[in-house]
């Protein structure tokens, strides 16, 4: 089992909508069975609350299911219980870095290094852009999945 963490500032748009696009590839691919999916926080603003209601949205626009889900900031626990974990800048890959006690195992990726790019992910509740930012994940995670397939 290969045990995936994305992690985002909120855990309301990017890291979720990541969640759910390799989710959804992974039922696709008829693998599903082989990975654990999840995601998280590096801050508390948004604990507790959905999916931004623009990732809810696009994900619909795109066919990708909705799954259940309320943010939630990582935890030293999943670091220990987590194979990758996924961050979509380089912002989340500092804080990564310091919550995570400099991330003694090399479990920490940004998304789209697997797609060969050092870009970050831009975050939509700024720019408001889920479109660019589905376009982005759907690369990360295409990069990703490939790496991963077994």
């Amino acid at each position: 089992m290969i045990k995936i963490l994305f992690v985002c500032h909120g855990n309301i748009c990017r890291s979720t909508m990541a969640q759910f696009v390799l989710q959804d590839m992974v039922n696709k691919a008829g693998i599903a069975d082989r990975f654990e999916i999840d995601s998280r926080a590096t801050s508390r603003e948004e604990i507790g609350n959905p999916p931004h209601h623009g990732t809810v949205q696009k994900m619909r626009e795109v066919g990708v299911p909705v799954l259940p889900h309320r943010a939630s900031q990582i935890t030293w626990a999943d670091y220990e219980n987590s194979d990758y974990i996924i961050g979509m800048d380089s912002w989340n890959m500092r804080n990564l870095e310091r919550m995570l006690r400099g991330d003694p195992d090399g479990k920490c990726y940004k998304l789209l290094d697997f797609a060969g790019s050092d870009r970050d992910i831009a975050d939509p509740w700024y720019t408001g852009n889920f479109d660019e930012t589905y376009d982005d994940v759907l690369e990360g995670c295409e990069a990703l999945l490939e790496k991963l397939k077994l």
